[in-house]
């Protein structure tokens, strides 16, 4: 797969992607009816190599789902990796394990800690997802939270009450985490809405709980939770 990616003027392919601490660097914004969001601009530094890896190396597949009488087909290229599987790179089994070690210390349960991956390839504007609250959240009635990581170009990822209907916005750019946490999947929606501006390719990097099983194993899955 060829896709035209500019790199960053600060990264080089010939560096390996560095992730940086966490501890300090992680900014809580309390979103209300207890959902969180945590934001770590620029915590995987040096990663135009990691993105140009996941492109050529993931098993990209399209997603289809039944969107009323018909089948449609997903507008992103999605690839799954349930519990126990190796993960598509190192660096995202080292991002997997600071997460787990930074938000342990913070008194998550184990229960809320990272086990799956999810990756999702928005190859132009055209590609995005609409509203959706993860299903782990709204199906178990309990928090959980779900990390992100965005490499290559940015895009913007609307959350949304179901209360009030308010509607704010992060702009995410290329090494960016962001975290969901609370009842933030419960009480919120979040999308990634199509652009008219000409915007390069994205990947979403998001880790999920064990319990956000869907049916275990890479592809298309029936059932499993959406991907941001």
């Amino acid at each position: 797969m060829v896709i035209p990616f500019t790199a960053s003027l600060l990264d080089s392919l010939d560096d390996g992607p560095e992730l940086l601490p966490l501890a300090g660097r992680v900014r809580r914004l309390e979103l209300g009816d207890g959902a969180w969001l945590d934001l770590a601009p620029g915590w995987a530094t040096a990663s135009d190599a990691l993105f140009e890896r996941l492109v050529t190396d993931v098993p990209w597949q399209a997603d289809r789902r039944t969107m009323y009488d018909r089948v449609v087909e997903v507008p992103r290229l999605v690839s799954s990796y349930g519990v126990g599987e190796a993960l598509p790179d190192p660096v995202l089994a080292a991002a997997r394990d600071d997460l787990n070690e930074h938000y342990a210390r913070r008194g998550a349960p184990d229960e809320q800690l990272f086990r799956r991956a999810g990756l999702c390839f928005y190859r132009t504007g055209d590609d995005s997802i609409a509203w959706h609250g993860d299903r782990v959240g709204s199906g178990l009635g309990r928090d959980t939270m779900v990390g992100i990581l965005s490499l290559g170009a940015p895009r913007t990822l609307a959350v949304r009450s179901r209360r009030t209907g308010r509607v704010d916005r992060f702009p995410l750019g290329h090494g960016d985490l962001l975290v969901m946490g609370g009842s933030c999947q419960r009480t919120h929606e979040h999308a990634i809405a199509k652009t008219k501006k000409a915007v390069g390719p994205r990947i979403s990097v998001q880790f999920r709980p064990r319990w956000d099983e869907g049916v275990a194993g890479r592809g298309t899955q029936t059932g499993a939770a959406p991907r941001a």
